[in-house]
């Protein structure tokens, strides 16, 4: 595969992975975090570090929105529930590894 075409199947990829998040906003950033070490906003902050590693200065608020398709505000007051205790016990384990 050439560079051109790996780039453009990279950026159909990250697309279709910010669409599937879109699509099951009910899988909370804690669970992904357990899981899987990441979130909705690690990816805004790769997103915003790798436009910046072009020349291109994008701030991690544009960023998330980019990721949420909408304001982070917004998404967190229609769809973020609080952590209960179990997940927040289950991260510390994780980052405590």
């Amino acid at each position: 595969m050439d560079k051109q075409t790996q780039t453009e199947v990279e950026a159909a990829v990250f697309r279709r992975l910010v669409e599937h998040l879109d699509a099951n906003k009910d899988v909370q950033n804690i669970d992904l975090m357990i899981l899987a070490d990441f979130c909705r906003n690690c990816l805004a902050k790769w997103y915003s570090a790798a436009a910046n590693d072009k020349g291109v200065e994008i701030d991690y608020d544009a960023a998330r929105e980019v990721v949420y398709k909408m304001p982070y505000s917004q998404w967190k007051e229609n769809h973020q529930l609080p952590a209960s205790d179990e997940q927040l016990e289950k991260l510390a384990a994780r980052q405590n590894k």
